[in-house]
């Protein structure tokens, strides 16, 4: 599955240098330790101290507030561990911190590139004046600590400067994309009850113009909570229809609150930040909320330590306002590190646009999903040839595990080390999710990567990979991902929950522990690798598969563009059915199907091989791009989608309704 030679070792400059040894050297001097200068050394310590660790956190990364005296209050269950109880701050503040104020980073803080061409850029003292206008404007509609901010709206300055601004107050934010349709904003944001909404008039994607205003109308009419409405025209003109004549334009909204400083009171660690939802696609979304003071730490951790990210450096993930990594990506504001914001297609008018904008906003590090390496592959791109990438030190990947294929791919074609340039870009493949609101499995910049898997679990996060009974699994061998100590970013809660969901998610499988819900297996070089989702998982003839490893092997064979595995009964057996999407023209004939099989059969095992190998037009996938493989199955079966609303293309789903597998 994995080569033991690495694709990419850290040069001794770039070990000598990484932010994670000032936190290491933290930890000796303050607890009078001798841990050796090697990340497998703090994370074991951070584990087993993890209050000590999380304020050493704090108190390097200076989050302003207090953080008190007690640093853990554990409870009965494994979800009423609190993280320093006594700490008191305002999460808006952090993220200003080093933005508009004397010593305070220089350079944007915030930098937008729209696909149509739409620019802005953001110091640190606009972003701060904006804040403080937002500010100033919930206050005048009355929004208190705990009162929740809706808004449907792109990756663009004005959804951060709101997140901002909210938090800034003790209100909670929540949002999603403007690609989402009616029904599945309001199933959402019905359940928070937010007390006002604000939407973005339009988004481009692939070349064209989406005009949501009559979603917006109709959202707002299914919402009786909401007191006030606020239009983000986006290069509109301000005239508007009249179905939204009961909406504040943006400007006219902050006109009457010049620009100023904003107000920072400071609440308790577990003040509600946001609420996050789950995908959707097996019953209604959950609404998780989270805490500001747990998730901050989590995401300056990540961040600073994780990824070497600080004041100078540039972060540019390519995410929407509806996915974790929209709420990831912001926090990164704590660290000094500036935002580049891209809104539109990765792939308009070419799949070099994110490569164009590192060179342009001389990017530090990107983020992309495995889904756009494998379709710049397919185009053959070789970025290496057009681009500079100069500023390029990390390329993040998440949304579905990596293949070592791919991974090749980058260190082939996107950033190969050279005589020039021996300390190619690291790529940095993590794995956690909107539960968490962070990584558990992830990347750190001291060691060595290796094609197919990810490098170690993250600081003060106890995972492991169990079997059923909850034992500890050896490294080669597949089980359940499950952490085994709490961690400051778990949710505070359902909204609306009684706790009973709540409790059913992470902790009834597998009590004292929690359950992610991946499928993995840890390696001989200490990493791990992530197989899919667990309730996905296969089991033809009692044998356990994650179908990542299956659509592994598709990514070598040319002309396959994607697959889907499920599994279905068939008599007492159960048995894998695999629906593949092809490039445009191409048919799934004998002899490709041969191919599949054949390669499948040889690289993983003969259980591994489908009994059934369909070609599909098109593959249903979740509005974060993720694939969804119950959806397939479910239709396959002929049982209900528990929500369509969750899914980007929904009518895919009449090709699967009518395909028979016995």
């Amino acid at each position: 599955m994995t080569t033991e030679q690495p694709l990419w070792v850290p040069t001794a400059k770039r070990v000598e240098t990484a932010r994670i040894w000032s936190l290491l050297d933290l930890v000796n001097q303050r607890y009078d330790v001798e841990l050796p200068r090697t990340y497998g050394a703090l994370h074991r310590w951070s584990v087993q101290y993890p209050g000590e660790f999380w304020a050493a956190v704090w108190d390097l990364c200076e989050v302003p507030g207090d953080r008190g005296e007690r640093l853990l209050e554990t409870g009965i269950r494994f979800q009423d561990t609190r993280f320093l109880p006594d700490a008191r701050l305002n999460v808006a503040e952090a993220l200003l911190a080093h933005w508009g104020t004397p010593d305070g980073v220089s350079g944007p803080a915030i930098s937008f590139i729209g696909e149509d061409g739409e620019t802005a850029e953001l110091s640190g003292s606009h972003l701060r004046g904006l804040v403080a206008q937002i500010q100033a404007a919930l206050l005048a509609e009355g929004v208190r600590p705990g009162d929740r901010v809706a808004a449907v709206i792109s990756n663009r300055p004005e959804a951060y400067a709101l997140m901002i601004a909210v938090a800034s107050i003790g209100a909670v934010f929540t949002s999603v994309s403007p690609d989402f349709g009616v029904d599945g904003i309001v199933e959402r944001f019905a359940q928070v009850e937010p007390v006002v909404l604000v939407g973005v008039a339009r988004y481009f994607y692939g070349g064209r113009e989406h005009d949501i205003r009559p979603t917006l109308a109709a959202v707002a009419e299914a919402l009786p909570s909401v007191r006030q409405r606020v239009l983000v025209a986006a290069g509109l003109d301000d005239s508007r229809p009249s179905d939204l004549n009961h909406w504040f334009g943006w400007a006219d909204w902050l006109a009457p609150h010049p620009p100023g400083e904003p107000v920072f009171e400071r609440f308790e660690f577990d003040q509600p930040w946001y609420v996050l939802y789950s995908s959707g696609t097996t019953g209604r979304p959950k609404c998780i909320v989270h805490r500001a003071g747990g998730v901050l730490l989590k995401h300056l951790a990540e961040h600073a330590f994780q990824h070497d990210l600080g004041p100078g450096d540039r972060l540019c993930f390519f995410t929407t306002a509806g996915w974790m990594m929209w709420n990831w990506q912001a926090s990164a504001l704590a660290s000094g590190t500036g935002l580049v914001l891209y809104d539109g297609s990765p792939f308009h008018p070419t799949g070099e646009r994110l490569f164009d904008l590192v060179d342009a906003q001389a990017v530090t590090a990107l983020g992309v999903s495995p889904r756009f390496l494998e379709a710049c592959e397919q185009a053959g791109l070789q970025p290496k040839d057009t681009h500079d990438l100069g500023s390029l030190r990390t390329l993040l990947i998440t949304g579905s595990p990596l293949s070592a294929e791919t991974a090749r791919y980058v260190y082939r074609s996107i950033a190969p080390s050279t005589d020039v340039r021996p300390d190619a870009v690291q790529l940095a493949p993590i794995s956690g999710g909107t539960d968490l609101c962070g990584v558990i499995i992830g990347a750190e910049p001291t060691s060595p990567v290796y094609a197919g898997q990810m490098q170690c679990a993250d600081l003060g996060i106890d995972a492991d990979v169990v079997d059923d009974a909850g034992e500890s699994l050896p490294a080669g061998q597949q089980g359940e991902l499950v952490v085994r100590e709490p961690f400051p970013s778990m949710p505070l809660r359902f909204f609306g929950d009684d706790g009973s969901r709540y409790r059913a998610a992470y902790f009834e499988r597998f009590p004292g522990m929690w359950h992610h819900g991946d499928f993995a297996e840890r390696t001989a070089q200490g990493g791990f690798v992530i197989s899919g989702r667990s309730d996905a998982t296969l089991n033809p003839g009692g044998v356990r598969i994650g179908t990542a490893e299956i659509y592994r092997q598709l990514t070598a064979i040319d002309g396959v563009l994607e697959g889907a595995a499920i599994g279905y009964q068939s008599g007492t057996d159960s048995r894998v059915a695999l629906f593949v999407q092809l490039r445009p023209g191409m048919i799934l004939d004998d002899e490709l199907a041969a191919l599949i099989r054949q390669r499948i059969r040889t690289n993983l095992s003969p259980r591994h091989v489908p009994s059934v190998l369909i070609q599909a037009p098109d593959l249903p996938r979740t509005r974060s791009g993720k694939l969804s493989e119950l959806a397939v199955r479910d239709v396959v079966h002929g049982r209900p989608v528990a929500n369509t609303a969750a899914l980007a293309n929904p009518e895919c789903l009449e090709f699967f309704a009518s395909v028979k597998l016995d």
